[in-house]
């Protein structure tokens, strides 16, 4: 059983961040990650809002973050899964699909998963023309025509990317007003093969072997219609990637979300919780990084008691 100071879940922004902040601290830091590092950061075809860059790709400044978290003396495995976590003792034991860990503290960032309509063909047609990441499967659908649905930062920031690729682009929105960012709006309203369906929703994604009808429903007329599209995108929120970390005792709220204090302690001593999977009601790149150097330091204290700590 390998053991370390510290072992992070996830290695999105606020995993990354906690991992900095723990090897600079003097922590034998480890984050294990599901995926590839990155975070839906690096889903995010342009970051507009995160202080120090005008604008960059959520790749690229995802790639930088995992960079620096390694020049700082962190251990990544990418591509590793939690299976199960034994929280309760002193030692913090978690088992993955490759190995066993011990740790004196455990920081869980494992972040959030793309929500799902629930809609009939959106799960027969996954990966057939219906998407959940623009920058992921965008591309694809140069000169077609797309449907995307939401209408919050994420819905918004798909669609502005997706018009410079789309013949043709329509957005439905079961309200009368977006909720993002006010700038994203106004960059939207410039695009000219960009339609919204305001105060509609998606009933059913229709198609064979690829996607090529949606039906969609106005709210406020009660009329229903049938569009024609290549592809549908489906932008309306996250839910909290917080199952085993539930299984093992850590206290969720209504929606599953992790209960963290001002200090990202959980209910379980040495357990902390730092970006989307949190109750914390704000989820952007720049608060998940706040998080997770706080729950960082805090491990810090937790595990080296340092003067000021005890």
């Amino acid at each position: 059983m390998q053991s370390w100071d510290l072992l992070v879940i996830g290695a999105g922004a606020a995993g990354l961040a906690a991992g900095i902040y723990g090897a600079r601290s003097g922590l034998k830091t480890l984050i294990l990650e599901e995926k590839m590092a990155g975070g839906t950061t690096a889903d995010a075809p342009l970051v507009e809002n995160y202080p120090g860059f005008q604008s960059i790709g959520g790749m690229e400044l995802a790639e930088k973050m995992a960079s620096q978290c390694r020049s700082a003396g962190v251990t990544i495995h990418e591509f590793e899964s939690v299976t199960g976590l034994d929280l309760k003792g002193e030692k913090k034991i978690i088992r993955t699909n490759r190995a066993v860990y011990e740790a004196k503290a455990v920081i869980i960032a494992s972040g959030s998963h793309y929500s799902e309509l629930g809609v009939p063909g959106e799960k027969e047609l996954r990966g057939r023309g219906v998407s959940y990441c623009g920058i992921c499967d965008g591309p694809l659908f140069k000169g077609k025509r797309v449907l995307v649905v939401g209408g919050g930062n994420s819905a918004v920031i798909t669609a502005l990317y997706i018009a410079e690729l789309a013949s043709e682009l329509k957005i439905a929105h079961r309200r009368d007003t977006f909720r993002a960012e006010e700038a994203l709006v106004k960059d939207l309203e410039t695009k000219k093969n960009v339609e919204i369906l305001w105060n509609t929703e998606l009933r059913e994604i229709k198609g064979e072997k690829l996607v090529n009808k949606a039906i969609l429903h106005n709210n406020k007329t009660n009329e229903t219609m049938e569009l024609l599209v290549d592809g549908v995108f489906v932008q309306v929120g996250e839910a909290p990637n917080s199952q085993l970390a539930k299984e093992a005792g850590v206290e969720v709220d209504e929606k599953d979300y992790i209960k963290i204090d001002i200090l990202q302690r959980t209910n379980i001593r040495g357990v902390y919780a730092a970006g989307d999977v949190t109750n914390h009601p704000v989820k952007q790149i720049g608060t998940a990084i706040g998080q997770g150097i706080t729950a960082a330091l805090e491990a810090y204290g937790f595990i080296r008691r340092p003067y000021y700590k005890r």
